[in-house]
């Protein structure tokens, strides 16, 4: 396998959870009602996406020959902004917004915008910097690739569910707008361990000359597409899904892939389970148990999002986040959620 580039999935639930967690990513078949049975899956992917036009990460000055300036600041620009068009021309990418904003020299750029879903547009005039570019002051991103694990598949569909949250950007914290993607067969090359205070990660490496199938949603709830290639699940069986209302505290199992491309089931503690209502949306609180699994890992490390949730014999749901000063103990999302957002 090729290695790929290593990414960090955060999530920004708030300042008081940001603090203490950290997340440990053809078309999408929809459900008139989700699947009473799926296959736990536990292997990691890479998964490839690219925005929808691009996000703002970053509004900086611009050096010029009068000092700097800040033209997409002064213009009305927010970090997390999704630039759509720029002069009624697509966005895609980095090099497409620059040469539009090249051609314009010193005229107003109009830029198409969607900010919390809402369609607006801002005029934002070029400045020449000391290099004898045009420039706006902003830092986009186009694109981001990683390791996460897939949570399920349905055999009759391919339709899967992995990370049981949204894949944000990194500096904003803002779910990444998608425009299309994709996962490639992966594999754990080495993990770095869990301390308190500094989470731990799988390293992997993935295939990026072929693809195994598509990312067609990124939400709060999951990241979810349609596995094209069945080598991840085709000898493996189903399991019943069970309903939030099943699930209880007590002992529990992980299905996890930790080396290599093997996967094997580890042994937590359903410590707490949250109100449906609760304000920064956790489901579940795990503590990891397992010798095995704490002495490689510590516990639960940031790659593992999506890792299945296994209780009484029936898939509860999956791994999402780690307490960072603790990383024994660690968040998990009901499966019933991920599926109802799998089939909206």
């Amino acid at each position: 396998m090729q290695k790929g580039k290593q990414w960090d999935w955060v999530r920004r639930l708030g300042s008081s959870l940001l603090a203490a967690a950290i997340l440990a990513g053809s078309g999408l078949t929809a459900y008139a009602a989700a699947p009473a049975e799926v296959i736990p899956i536990g292997r990691t992917a890479g998964i490839k996406m690219s925005a929808e036009g691009v996000m703002v990460v970053r509004l900086s000055g611009v050096q010029t020959a009068i000092g700097e300036v800040y033209p997409a600041k002064q213009a009305g620009l927010h970090e997390g902004d999704q630039i759509v068009s720029a002069d009624g021309k697509q966005v895609t990418s980095n090099e497409s917004l620059q040469k539009t904003v090249a051609a314009a020299g010193e005229k107003a750029v109009a830029l198409q915008l969607r900010r919390d879903g809402q369609a607006m547009e801002v005029k934002v005039i070029p400045v020449m910097d000391t290099t004898g570019q045009y420039k706006i002051g902003v830092m986009v991103r186009d694109s981001m690739a990683g390791i996460g694990t897939i949570t399920y598949v349905d055999p009759d569909t391919g339709a899967y569910g992995s990370l049981g949250h949204g894949i944000c950007d990194m500096d904003t914290g803002v779910l990444l707008p998608l425009g299309k993607g994709s996962v490639m067969e992966s594999a754990v090359s080495g993990v770095q361990k869990g301390e308190a205070g500094k989470p731990g990660e799988l390293k992997g490496e993935f295939n990026l000359q072929q693809d195994m199938g598509s990312v067609v949603k990124n939400t709060d709830s999951g990241v979810f597409g349609t596995l094209t290639d069945d080598s991840y699940y085709k000898a493996l069986g189903k399991m019943q899904v069970a309903a939030a209302s099943e699930v209880k505290a007590g002992p529990a199992q992980i299905l996890s892939n930790i080396e290599g491309e093997e996967t094997a089931l580890y042994n937590v503690e359903i410590v707490k389970i949250y109100d449906e209502n609760d304000d920064l949306g956790r489901c579940m609180m795990l503590h990891v148990t397992d010798p095995k699994l704490l002495d490689k890992t510590g516990g639960i490390v940031q790659g593992m999002s999506g890792s299945p949730l296994i209780q009484n014999g029936k898939l509860v749901g999956a791994v999402t986040h780690v307490l960072v000063n603790d990383p024994t103990r660690g968040y998990a999302i009901f499966v019933e959620k991920m599926l109802e957002e799998m089939a909206k």
